[in-house]
């Protein structure tokens, strides 16, 4: 092991389980790689369904102690581990690039983004509040928010750190105890981000990470009963499954799941912010493996020659290369997926031809696929319809502003879309006619922590971020009083 590279990560992990890293029951562990060269990290317990109902019981007693601590004191706690995260960023950063593969500046966005929510919900801990409700002069009638108790995380394994605080840190602001079942392929951000947790004043037993495969530990997390609702983000397959198993228990699911993002470009927009849009949305931003990603663009045919060349041109400019290096575009995140890109290259050049440019998984140490072009791709295509999560583009084209909604609304999900227009009209229009949970106007992955996000259709249910994800950990009491004697 490279202590200069890779000095952020032990040799070995556990189970973490009411402060103790162990084994797990079975002794079965997972290895972990480096998607800039394919070689081992390190390995990490594979929990199993004792290992994660252990963890529930245990975070059973967590929330009873969290809970017990004033809102005053769980948002100091909550802003002490902001803190604490800014203090060991470079850290956190190079273990979501080891683990993940993506550019290390981005990778210090993202846990700059984990240290602002622990903020965020830090500042709301002590503003969970209920509502007087009027009806008449016989009675006073209100209502009182209160934590559900154990809540589940299964945390995905494109954004591994932020996506934990994500969910994490309004369960622990509303009084919720949590146990999170990261993904297999990264599972190191979430242990060592507990860790810190533990270190800044969470309780031990309120905070349990139980790493592992899905089929074993997601699967007996999604269907514990004595779970209080389950948080899922992945794809729609799988979230569908989650969210059976929850209903199973009248549990409550939240499921950010997959996405097939528009970018319509009209003639009147600035071609070059359409162009730097489409690149940091679907190329520049994780090797396009977020379900944000702007996977798809619908130019104006009036704009389309022009759009594709200076793409075409921005694409061919962009480094490819290890994570730590901070190139451009970094690896994938495993071999498997790699495997699972290079198939829809191989659909796309069934459908349509030859991409535009790239098209090829490069013959090197690692997973890296080149930043891949379709262009004059047909609605019906598969690569236009169905989640690749990579760097994958289809640009089409459309005649008129109907046409553009209807190619914007004609996929099974509605997660983000996103318009280049001069005309602020044409723009609110967009916004109202298209089926989806966030609308970008001139600018791509904007809003923020502050800002609710989720999608329509198979993109999920729920919404994360802003004051609604308190709502998520909360359940409402009514309480009426006779005063009229």
């Amino acid at each position: 092991m490279q202590t200069d590279e890779r000095g952020a990560l032990a040799d070995q992990y556990g189970v973490l389980i009411d402060g103790t890293e162990r084994a797990s029951s079975s002794g079965e562990t997972i290895d972990v790689f480096d998607p800039a060269t394919g070689d081992q990290l390190t390995t990490v317990a594979a929990a199993t369904e004792g290992d994660v109902n252990e963890a529930v019981d245990v975070a059973g007693d967590g929330f009873e102690e969290w809970r017990g601590y004033t809102p005053a004191k769980r948002c100091r706690i909550l802003n002490d581990v902001a803190r604490a995260i800014r203090d060991d960023h470079e850290r956190f950063a190079r273990i979501e690039t080891l683990e993940n593969g993506k550019p290390i500046s981005e990778a210090r966005g993202q846990v700059t983004r984990a240290a602002r929510h622990f903020e965020y919900y830090g500042g709301l801990a002590d503003k969970v509040e209920g509502e007087s409700i009027p009806l008449d002069d016989d009675h006073v009638d209100y209502t009182i928010r209160e934590p559900l108790g154990v809540t589940g995380h299964i945390v995905p394994w494109n954004v591994p750190i932020y996506l934990f605080a994500r969910s994490v840190a309004p369960a622990l602001a509303a009084g919720n105890a949590a146990v999170i079942k990261p993904a297999e392929e990264t599972p190191i951000g979430a242990i060592e981000l507990t860790k810190l947790l533990h270190e800044n004043g969470v309780p031990e037993a309120a905070v349990n990470v139980v790493p592992g495969d899905g089929a074993e530990a997601g699967a007996a997390l999604s269907g514990n009963p004595d779970i209080g609702t389950i948080t899922f983000t992945g794809s729609t397959v799988t979230g569908r499954e989650v969210g059976k198993a929850a209903i199973e228990n009248l549990t409550e699911p939240h499921l950010e799941l997959g996405g097939k993002s528009p970018l319509v470009v009209y003639e009147d927009g600035d071609l070059d912010v359409a162009v730097e849009e489409t690149v940091k949305g679907i190329f520049a931003t994780n090797t396009g493996q977020v379900c944000s990603a702007s996977s798809r663009v619908v130019v104006h045919e009036d704009a389309s020659d022009e759009y594709v060349e200076k793409l075409v041109s921005a694409v061919e400019d962009l480094s490819i290369g290890p994570g730590l290096d901070d190139h451009d575009v970094g690896p994938l995140a495993s071999a498997s997926h790699m495997e699972k890109v290079a198939e829809y290259l191989d659909v796309g050049r069934e459908e349509v031809g030859d991409p535009v440019t790239g098209g090829r998984v490069l013959d090197r140490d690692g997973y890296y696929v080149e930043p891949t072009v379709f262009a004059d791709v047909p609605q019906d295509a598969r690569i236009l319809q169905e989640e690749v999560f990579g760097p994958v583009l289809t640009v089409s084209t459309f005649a008129d502003e109907a046409e553009a909604i209807q190619r914007a609304n004609d996929v099974d999900y509605g997660l983000v879309a996103g318009v280049i227009t001069t005309d602020m009209g044409r723009a609110h229009r967009f916004a109202r006619d298209v089926d989806a949970g966030q609308i970008y106007v001139n600018e791509w992955f904007a809003g923020g922590n502050e800002t609710p996000f989720g999608g329509f259709k198979d993109s999920g249910v729920g919404r994360e971020n802003g004051t609604q994800a308190i709502h998520n950990y909360t359940q409402i009491k009514n309480v009426c009083l006779d005063i009229s004697n």
